[in-house]
């Protein structure tokens, strides 16, 4: 026997609760499959729901299109600040810099590698720490190092880290709106049950196919288990068989038929001939 399961996403959701508030305000009021109240709580629910969703995928919509211009910024500030860390390693190396002095950075004065800035947070914390390594570096009477400036290194961080921050808004903006749309599907989820035993309980008295066809007709959802629904693709690949064997067995009557027609014509023909041909041997005589 089919079984019914509540909705699993949002756009099943408002589908089903469409379907129920649309057929059950349809009715005559003195004969209602579901209550007066269900139908209010429903609509009312259906249209906060509709707005929530519409909010949430516009913020995801805006964040996803913000993000586009963010990571061409995130990508311009690594390689600035990459670079200048590679010319300070190079310094080191070359004796103009003491290596005591990467300390200054937060580098490690014994490793020269890149540290790894794949995240915006990464880029973020580094690029911090090199512009104020830079400065404390030059306060304590180094040179500046020129190739990329701290100057233009700090033009690109900042840019970047304006973005970033927007960028961190606007995902704090969307999980809020998602966290507000999680909310709201325990209500639906409710009132969908709710309405769903109404309806069953109206028809209850109807035989199975009767029943489940005008429950459908509210936007219930039914299922097959596992067994009803292989056995139902059995079924329906035996009457495809069928149709097929049919059909075959049609065009084979048809072709006999159509054969038939011609061996009479031709018998027809041959006979006609022959008549012809004997008036003409009379003639003759």
């Amino acid at each position: 026997m089919p079984y019914r399961r509540l909705p699993n996403t949002d756009e099943a959701r408002i589908r089903s609760l469409k379907a129920a508030v649309n057929k059950g305000f349809a009715e005559s009021p003195y004969d209602l499959t579901i209550c007066y109240p269900s139908l209010e709580a429903a609509r009312s629910f259906l249209e906060t729901f509709s707005q929530a969703q519409y909010i949430y995928k516009q913020n995801l919509n805006r964040q996803a299109r913000e993000n586009q211009g963010f990571q061409v910024l995130l990508k311009t500030a690594q390689l600035y600040i990459s670079h200048f860390i590679q010319v300070l390693n190079l310094c080191v190396i070359r004796g103009e810099i003491k290596k005591e002095y990467k300390t200054f950075y937060g580098l490690n004065p014994d490793n020269f590698s890149v540290p790894e800035m794949t995240s915006g947070m990464a880029v973020e914390e580094w690029g911090a720490k090199i512009i104020q390594g830079e400065q404390e570096r030059v306060r304590n009477g180094g040179s500046p190092i020129y190739t990329p400036t701290i100057a233009k290194v700090k033009v690109h961080y900042d840019v970047f880290q304006e973005a970033h921050n927007i960028q961190k808004r606007l995902k704090e903006i969307t999980a809020e709106s998602l966290r507000r749309v999680a909310e709201l599907r325990k209500d639906g989820d409710r009132i969908i049950l709710d309405i769903w035993n109404q309806i069953e309980a109206k028809y209850a008295h109807l035989p199975l196919e009767q029943r489940l066809e005008k429950c459908k007709s509210f936007g219930m959802i039914y299922y097959l288990r596992r067994n009803e629904r292989l056995a139902a693709q059995k079924e329906k690949q035996e009457e495809q068989a069928a149709s097929l064997a049919e059909a075959q067995e049609q065009a084979d009557l048809l072709h006999l038929e159509e054969s038939m027609e011609k061996i009479i014509v031709e018998e027809g023909e041959e006979m006609l001939e022959h008549a012809v041909h004997m008036e003409a041997n009379k003639i003759s005589f």
